[in-house]
């Protein structure tokens, strides 16, 4: 969020968190964007972070080698157990 404060779209921010990476560790042909042939790890959100990168703090659930976990399923193992 803190680049579009100072100016980039946020197509440019998720660009720069995703992609430039990828492509600076040499990893972008596996790595940076969602294509076919890439390893696709999703973060589904609600709403629509290219028009608002607030968004991206939307998680609804994750897609991680090809299986859908739920926010509960992700944040339960560490819960504080009493």
């Amino acid at each position: 969020m803190a680049m579009t404060a100072y100016g980039m779209t946020p197509y440019e921010a998720l660009r720069t968190a995703t992609y430039y990476p990828a492509k600076k560790m040499g990893v972008e042909d596996d790595l940076g964007t969602i294509e076919e042939g890439k390893i696709a790890d999703i973060v589904f959100v609600k709403g629509n972070p290219l028009e608002e990168i607030k968004d991206t703090v939307n998680v609804q659930m994750v897609m991680k080698d090809g299986k859908i976990y739920l926010i509960d399923d992700i944040i339960t193992p560490f819960m504080k157990q009493n």
